[in-house]
């Protein structure tokens, strides 16, 4: 899956593009958005597009009454106010982001497609499941299924599965334990069991290289972005404040320059869970709403303090308590939200910028025969 630029205007030079443009893939795309996810075609039409590939975007009409101005807080709850099956309703609700995203989503088939709303729907899954220890320095894994290197990292253990590690790793349900993280880190967790629970599916050939290198270096941090996930938007040409895909990796700064000395205090990665919910990897069962993660991150000002060494360190009470008293002023909540739901400034800036970022990341493809997967041996 490639990205292009984003768009001004109505959004009909982004949505999802397919390299083939034949009746085939047409056919292909019409059964797979009416016949498996239910999408009745009167929602998007198909354009032509450079070089004999195809476009599939929402309507205008569509696109207006299920994402104003682009945002997708509400989508679900246009698209399935009441659903029993949350599998199928995330995939509806990835796919109709994508058809009504102001940026090109480029596959080369429906196939492809169809395997990149799946991984994000598993993403969104795995996000939700996962209840972590705060920890910004410590950590530690459940030793059945890694082992800890000072230079490598945390290693998988040989003859373990990938995927049944990070549950393990992750979702308390599965061990009964929180283990230590980082948001950073445990966010490459979940998108790294999304990705692994379709390899295992759909690419093994994939899946046994990447679990034979997780087994000698871990991959993490900025060789993690590189080697997994693409990035669209930027400073100069943001994505819409509000336009988030399930299942997308994205970061709040916190723009108080005082409290972010205070180490896993600079901002909070989190994962779009879909139907307007962010995740939560400490309290697994309080999702933020977008205005309640700017709410707490302006907050952390008021719990910055610094320790016998000078150390900056948060107390959450204090925070918790600032909170409250913010969401019970109609007053007070309005001015917040108005001064944090701003574009965030650039890099080692503090001025006048609030928390929203100007970037989304989602994982690259891995479909067989189009995987962008460059997994380097050890």
């Amino acid at each position: 899956m490639d990205m292009g630029c984003l768009v001004a205007g109505t959004g009909l030079a982004g949505g999802v593009r397919l390299a083939r443009a034949d009746a085939a893939a047409s056919h292909a795309m019409i059964d797979y958005l009416e016949g498996h996810l239910g999408l009745s075609h009167h929602l998007w039409h198909e354009l032509p597009a450079p070089q004999a590939s195809s476009c599939h975007v929402l309507t205008q009409e569509a696109r207006e009454a299920l994402m104003p101005q682009f945002s997708t807080l509400n989508l679900r709850a246009c698209l399935d106010p009441v659903s029993e099956d949350l599998d199928h309703a995330l995939e509806r609700e990835v796919a109709v982001s994508l058809l009504g995203s102001p940026v090109a989503f480029e596959f080369e088939d429906v196939d492809e497609f169809a395997s990149h709303v799946r991984v994000q729907r598993r993403i969104c899954r795995a996000a939700a499941r996962t209840a972590v220890a705060f920890k910004t320095l410590a950590a530690e894994r459940p030793e059945r299924y890694w082992t800890y290197d000072e230079e490598a990292g945390f290693l998988l253990r040989p003859g373990e599965r990938l995927s049944e590690a990070l549950r393990a790793a992750t979702q308390p349900s599965v061990t009964g334990q929180l283990y230590d993280f980082s948001c950073y880190r445990a966010s490459e967790y979940v998108i790294l069991l999304g990705l692994a629970e379709e390899l295992e599916s759909f690419n093994p050939g994939m899946l046994e290289r990447l679990e034979d290198r997780c087994r000698h270096r871990a991959i993490r941090s900025r060789e993690f972005h590189d080697v997994f996930l693409d990035e669209f938007g930027s400073h100069d040409n943001p994505v819409p404040a509000r336009y988030f895909v399930p299942g997308d990796r994205l970061w709040f700064r916190n723009p108080d320059e005082r409290s972010s000395d205070a180490l896993g205090y600079e901002g909070s990665w989190v994962i779009y869970l879909g139907g307007g919910l962010f995740s939560n990897f400490w309290k697994q069962d309080r999702p933020y709403t977008l205005e309640e993660k700017c709410i707490e991150i302006f907050h952390w000002r008021d719990g910055a303090y610094q320790d016998d060494q000078l150390e900056w360190q948060m107390d959450e009470s204090k925070v918790d308590a600032q909170v409250a008293l913010t969401q019970g002023d109609p007053t007070t909540r309005r001015q917040v939200l108005q001064r944090m739901m701003r574009l965030r400034d650039p890099q080692g800036v503090y001025a006048e910028g609030g928390c929203l970022d100007a970037s989304r990341e989602q994982p690259k493809s891995i479909w067989p025969g189009h995987c962008r997967l460059q997994v380097q041996a050890s």
